[in-house]
């Protein structure tokens, strides 16, 4: 972490890169065994959508993906998640806020430097059963080009498929689920007394909004395959895999 501020302070390239070896040290601690199906792509810059189960995702996302995560403004204010955060040039952004054409130009930005974001459309978490429609609000970020071309956009599944060698069923898969009221001590306590648990990371076809007629639609393609992706995920039919 004291790296990591330097690297940000003296804006060195490791500050992109320092991220994902922490999050890969952190899911080897836990126990986490990260499989991914799909080819994740290589374009620079590029919006990662997908499901969002907990902050587990972070940590499983970004021992896979080098990119930033676009995130609502309060988690800039949790504690120790929010400096992590930071840490890892997240994009908070506001919702329905003033300042939203400032995060436009911010998210352009980012993007027009290359970046590769990771975003959460269904603007919340829940309790891991089901995947919750995506805000098409969101994909305005889609629409933005960089140095003239579309953004590519590229869909995942996430869904947390066995612990301790046991599948998941459909009773345990809150427990890895982290939403409404439930503190957050007490939940990371629990997540640090499992064992093994097993994490399923599926790409799909990476899309852009030029293939459809409004973000609206893009939103409904990209809720669609991710929806259907980590249900195959969960009721394990599962194609092949790469560790991560």
């Amino acid at each position: 972490m004291p790296v990591q501020v330097v690297a940000l302070t003296l804006g060195a390239s490791l500050a992109g890169r320092l991220p994902a070896t922490y999050h890969r040290i952190c899911s080897r601690l836990l126990g986490f065994d990260i499989t991914v199906r799909g080819k994740m792509a290589s374009a620079t810059p590029a919006l990662f959508v997908g499901n969002h189960v907990s902050y587990l995702d972070i940590m499983v996302l970004g021992t896979v993906i080098e990119g930033c995560f676009i995130a609502k403004s309060e988690v800039a204010k949790w504690p120790l998640f929010g400096w992590l955060a930071k840490l890892q040039r997240t994009v908070f952004v506001e919702r329905r806020s003033p300042r939203s054409a400032h995060q436009r130009d911010e998210i352009s930005a980012r993007l027009a430097a290359g970046d590769r974001l990771i975003l959460f459309p269904e603007g919340t978490s829940d309790d891991g059963v089901k995947v919750l429609p995506f805000k098409s609000a969101l994909f305005a970020v889609a629409e933005t080009a960089a140095d003239g071309t579309t953004l590519l956009v590229q869909p995942f599944s996430i869904a947390y498929t066995a612990l301790a060698g046991l599948p998941v069923g459909r009773e345990w898969r809150p427990l890895f689920s982290w939403y409404g009221d439930m503190a957050l001590g007490s939940h990371a306590w629990r997540i640090l007394t499992f064992s093994r648990v097993r994490v399923e990371l599926r790409f799909h076809e990476p899309v852009t909004i030029d293939q459809f007629r409004s973000r609206k639609l893009l939103a409904q393609h990209c809720y669609e395959v991710v929806r259907d992706g980590a249900a195959e995920a969960n009721a394990g039919r599962c194609s092949e895999s790469v560790p991560a």
